[in-house]
C-alpha cells in the first residue's frame, strides 16, 4: 500500500459513492468520518418521488465485488437481458442488450443499494457516520467544516460526494458549470400484478418524451416519465392526466389505479450535466477533493450515473496504491478520471435521443441486427458500445476509440466486398 501512513478523512455525503468510498478508505486503515444532511434512512425511511432505480451493470459490480457486497446487493435486484418497447397501438418488441441474450442489467432501488452500502460503511470499526449533518460552511485554509446544527469541525481532508448540488463544492469554490436539460422526470408506480415482462426495461418511445419502467422484488414496475417541463406544467388537474396517459401510454394507463394522486404528489426533478475543473483545492491546512455527482453529474440515459460513481471509487483506490500519498492520489486520479467522466456525460446525452425516438425505428432495429450478427461473427473483435459501455470495464475514453476503429475496419470490409462483387460481376459480364 503507497498511501503511507492512516489518515483522517471526512467525506460529506453518505449516499451511494459517499457510502462505497468510505468502505474502500476503511479497508486502506484511514479513519473515515461520513457527514450526512439527512436523518438515516434506515430509521426515516428513504426519499420517495426522486428515486429514478437504477440499472446497475458490470462497472459497478466490478466496485462491489473488490468489497465482497456484489451478492448481498445483487440478492435486491432483477436481472434485465433487454428493453421491451411499447407501441401505442400496444405491440411490443424486445430488443436484447447482448447478441447471446445472456447478459443482463440489473434494476435495483436507490434506497435499498444505498442501505446495502451504508450497513456496510456503518460496521466498520474505522467509519463514524453523523446524519443530520447539513454543511453550511467549509474553510479549505483554517481547516474547518461547519454544520446547520451549529457544530464546527476540524478536517484535513474533505471529499464531497454530495450529488449534483454539491454543496463542498461550492463553498470549497472549486468552478464548475451545470447544463440543465428542458425535459424533467416524475416517479409513478404500475402495482403488481400486471401482465408485462418481469424481466426488462420497459420503454414507451413517444418522440420528444417517453415513459421507461423497472422491476421491483415484489412484482411491481417503478416508472418515469422524461418530459420537456412545460407538458408536466400542462397536466394541471386529474381529467387532463388520465385522458393523456390514456391516449399515450394506453397499456399502462389501465393499470395504475393511483395515477392521477401520484402525478399529483412526486413532484419534478431536473436532469442536469455537471462539469467541474479542476477537482482539487488545496488549502492551507485542508484539502478539498471531489467524486461522482460532485464531480462530474450526468444525465440517466445509459443507466450509468452509479456505475460511474462507483469506478470513481475504484479508480481512486487505485491511484492510492500506485501513488506516494493522498495528495499524489488525487492529482493521479482527475486526471485519469476525467476525460472519462467527459465521455461519459456526452454519451448519455446523446442515448436520451435514441431511447426517446430512435428505439422505435426499424432503421434502428436493423443497425442493432446487424451489430449483433457482427458480435457473433467476429466474436471478441467486434463488440457494440452498448455492450463495452454497459458488460465491461474498459475506460469509457477508450470505448469511444476502440468504436472508431470498429468502424473503420467494418467499412473497410464492405468496400472490400463491394468490389469483389463488382469484379466477379465483371468478370461474369465478359465471359
Amino acid at each position: 500500500m503507497r498511501d503511507g501512513a492512516p489518515q483522517e478523512v471526512a467525506i460529506v455525503g453518505a449516499g451511494l459513492v459517499g457510502c462505497l468510498l468510505a468502505c474502500f478508505l476503511a479497508r486502506r486503515g484511514h479513519q473515515v468520518t461520513l457527514y450526512e444532511r439527512r436523518p438515516d434512512p434506515r430509521q426515516a425511511g428513504a426519499e420517495r418521488g426522486r428515486s429514478i432505480n437504477l440499472a446497475l451493470s458490470e462497472r459497478g459490480l466490478d466496485a462491489l465485488r473488490r468489497l465482497g457486497l456484489d451478492k448481498r446487493v445483487l440478492a435486491e435486484a432483477i436481472p434485465m437481458p433487454g428493453r421491451m418497447m411499447h407501441a401505442v397501438d400496444g405491440t411490443l418488441t424486445f430488443q436484447p442488450y447482448s447478441a447471446d441474450r445472456r447478459r443482463a442489467i440489473n434494476s435495483i432501488s436507490r434506497g435499498d443499494l444505498n442501505r446495502v452500502l451504508l450497513e456496510a460503511a456503518d460496521a466498520h470499526p474505522s467509519v463514524t457516520v453523523r446524519f443530520d449533518h447539513k454543511l453550511t460552511g467549509l474553510d479549505p485554509d483554517q481547516g474547518t467544516l461547519t454544520f446547520d446544527n451549529g457544530r464546527t469541525e476540524q478536517a484535513t481532508l474533505v471529499i464531497g460526494a454530495d450529488g449534483a448540488y454539491s454543496a463542498v463544492r461550492a463553498l470549497a469554490e472549486l468552478p464548475a458549470t451545470r447544463d440543465q436539460l428542458d425535459h424533467g422526470y416524475k416517479e409513478l408506480t404500475i402495482p403488481a400484478p400486471h401482465p408485462f415482462e418481469p424481466g426488462a426495461l420497459h420503454i414507451w418511445p413517444r418522440g420528444s418524451s417517453m415513459m421507461i419502467a423497472l422491476p421491483n422484488p415484489d412484482g411491481s414496475l417503478t416508472c418515469t416519465l422524461f418530459w420537456p417541463k412545460t407538458d408536466f406544467a400542462a397536466l394541471d388537474t386529474p381529467e387532463r392526466v388520465s385522458a393523456h396517459f390514456a391516449q399515450v401510454y394506453p397499456d399502462a394507463h389501465a393499470l395504475m389505479p393511483d395515477l392521477a394522486q401520484e402525478y399529483a404528489a412526486n413532484p419534478v426533478g431536473s436532469l442536469l450535466t455537471v462539469h467541474t475543473a479542476p477537482w482539487v483545492r488545496r488549502g492551507e491546512r485542508m484539502t478539498v477533493a471531489l467524486i461522482g455527482d460532485a464531480a462530474h453529474a450526468i444525465v440517466p440515459f445509459y443507466g450509468q450515473g452509479a456505475n460511474c460513481g462507483f469506478e470513481d471509487c475504484v479508480e481512486l483506490d487505485r491511484c492510492l496504491e500506485e501513488a506516494d500519498g493522498f495528495d499524489a492520489a488525487l492529482t493521479l486520479f482527475e486526471r485519469r478520471r476525467k476525460p472519462n467522466a467527459d465521455t461519459i456525460a456526452r454519451l448519455a446525452l446523446d442515448n436520451f435521443v435514441e431511447m426517446r425516438d430512435k428505439v422505435a425505428s426499424r432503421a434502428f432495429l436493423a443497425r442493432k441486427k446487424a451489430e449483433h450478427l457482427l458480435e457473433r461473427l467476429f466474436p471478441g473483435k467486434y463488440v457494440s458500445r452498448y455492450e463495452l459501455i454497459s458488460f465491461t470495464t474498459v475506460p469509457y475514453a477508450e470505448v469511444e476509440r476502440r468504436i472508431a476503429r470498429q468502424n473503420r475496419w467494418v467499412a473497410a470490409v464492405a468496400s472490400a466486398i463491394v468490389l469483389a462483387v463488382a469484379w466477379w460481376t465483371i468478370l461474369g459480364l465478359n465471359q
